[in-house]
């Protein structure tokens, strides 16, 4: 992999649109894209200046002052590697860390009580990021095409955890 999935996902959505690290801030946010990739607020200048050094990026327009914002544009190389970055993780299935896995591989430990309360709790906390994943979708309005896969591939991953917690938890 060319690019780290923080770097390629705010190339992406410069790809997406020209913008300025403010506007790729409020799309993050918008989207919530912070619970599927590891992208801070801090971080965000750093990643545009890395992808500028690294030629994938660039301000065709110098600002006028320090305190202009600068509007990236990607370049033909930075769509090039943009676009084979993303065909590998599309197509190469990779393990992914469950930090959840390491709590069932230790159910030796629990009482059936205290796993089903624990799946109870979990369930609820999936239940309640659906409804904030529908609500924020429906929120934007038309999105683009890959913001759209991203919603429901995340529904559709947290409406099959809800399914497996519903019938391991017994709670309807």
């Amino acid at each position: 992999m060319e690019l780290t999935p923080a770097e390629l996902t705010v190339l992406g959505l410069i790809i997406e649109r020209p913008s300025h690290g403010y506007d790729l801030e409020q799309v993050i946010e918008q989207r919530g894209i912070r619970q599927w990739t590891d992208i801070g607020f801090s971080s965000i200048y750093y990643l545009l200046t890395k992808l500028e050094r690294r030629g994938f990026i660039e301000a065709p327009e110098t600002p006028a002052t320090a305190r202009s914002r600068r509007v990236f544009h990607a370049t033909d190389t930075g769509r090039e590697i943009a676009a084979r970055t993303s065909v590998d993780l599309l197509a190469q299935l990779r393990p992914v860390p469950q930090p959840f896995l390491v709590g069932v591989a230790n159910l030796p430990l629990l009482a059936d009580a205290e796993y089903r309360r624990a799946l109870g709790a979990r369930l609820d906390q999936v239940e309640a990021r659906i409804a904030a994943l529908r609500q924020a979708e429906q929120a934007q309005g038309p999105l683009p095409l890959p913001a759209r896969e991203v919603f429901s591939y995340s529904l559709s991953l947290l409406e099959a955890e809800r399914s497996w917690l519903v019938s391991r938890a017994q709670v309807q």
